[in-house]
């Protein structure tokens, strides 16, 4: 409920949010951010309205947390959901190259994909004092974390996945790159494509799955061959069958990642399809292993060394300039054909 709304014993028994103040004042929680630390950037009509808000309701600026962070640690946290995924190790070598060079370290942590962990992750980052963080944010973080974080005056980059648009974040743009991938092998002839997927629900998931639906009804084919497949890496092989349960019979497959697609390559091998010949097989992020796997794995490049790259350069210059307003770097992606996708010819099954 609104802040606006709450029975006035209601806000005495909880305290007043940031969050609370934007809603009052109809502003961004960044706009009422600025307002609190003295921006000029803020008009002075928009400032008497955020500042009356904070009288009405009450709050009460945590000044003591915000001279705690004056004392720089010169250490930075990433948290990452996964790190049996290469995907991140990846992502990890462009955040240190760039924290290095500023004389920086980084401090890793893994969140599994849980927010109870997460959080307890978060406090321990800000027990350890840490400059600033750079998240990954675990599926199903509440639409509180921001206003945590704001209260904690921690600076963060969001990456990868993003659940505010009032912090600053590091990404790339994933239906863009599903285009990519569908117009290719609609270009070799293919009109029944499937899409394997797996994992927790998150933006990148939704934005991938639009992604993926938006290019196929571009082209006038069936947009809902979406075929779920083991979380565990081991079990992938053996869930290749489920591409063909439907009526349906694909003759490509569009891969979540190359996590999917390495192990689908060795599944459609068992059942006896030769990927890059009889079945076609695109994966997504293009990991290094891409090109040691045969047959090497058209994927769509999502550069993760850069993005982690610019996580890090994000995080700098919020920690140079407090008061800079949120700002976004999405990164093109681009399909690196290689030998696992062929011309349709007669049917695989």
């Amino acid at each position: 409920m609104p802040s606006e709304d709450r029975p006035s014993g209601d806000r005495k028994k909880s305290r007043v949010t940031l969050l609370d103040v934007a809603q009052h004042a109809d502003v961004s929680r960044a706009t009422a951010s600025l307002v609190i630390r003295k921006s000029p950037l803020v008009g002075a009509e928009t400032r008497a309205r955020v500042e009356a808000a904070m009288r009405e309701l009450g709050y009460v600026y945590n000044l003591g947390a915000a001279r705690l962070r004056a004392e720089r640690s010169h250490t930075v946290g990433v948290v990452v959901p996964n790190l049996t995924n290469p995907f991140f190790a990846e992502l990890l070598s462009g955040i240190e190259s760039v924290i290095d060079a500023a004389g920086m370290v980084v401090i890793l942590a893994n969140s599994g994909d849980l927010v109870e962990r997460q959080d307890m992750v978060m406090r321990r980052m800000r027990e350890h004092g840490v400059d600033g963080v750079i998240l990954c944010p675990a599926a199903a973080t509440g639409t509180d974390f921001p206003d945590r974080i704001e209260e904690w005056n921690l600076p963060l980059v969001q990456a990868l996945r993003h659940i505010s648009d009032d912090m600053d974040y590091a990404g790339v743009d994933y239906a863009a790159g599903m285009h990519q991938a569908v117009e290719h092998l609609a270009s070799l002839g293919h009109r029944i494509i499937a899409f394997a997927v797996h994992g927790p629900i998150h933006s990148a998931y939704h934005e991938r799955i639009e992604g993926f639906r938006e290019a196929m009804q571009s082209r006038g084919l069936e947009p809902d061959l979406i075929v779920r497949v083991p979380d565990q890496t081991a079990q992938i092989p053996g869930s290749a069958s489920l591409l063909f349960q439907g009526t349906a019979k694909p003759t490509a497959v569009i891969c979540f990642n190359d996590v999917i697609a390495l192990g689908l390559v060795a599944g459609l091998h068992d059942l006896g399809l030769k990927v890059g010949e009889s079945f076609s097989l695109i994966g997504f992020d293009d990991v290094a292993e891409a090109e040691v796997v045969r047959p090497r794995l058209t994927s769509v490049s999502t550069a993760p060394v850069s993005i982690g790259e610019n996580a890090a350069k994000l995080l700098l210059d919020r920690l140079s300039d407090p008061l800079l307003p949120p700002r976004k770097v999405v990164k093109a992606t681009q399909l690196h054909i290689r030998q696992s996708c062929a011309s349709v010819g007669e049917a695989v099954l």
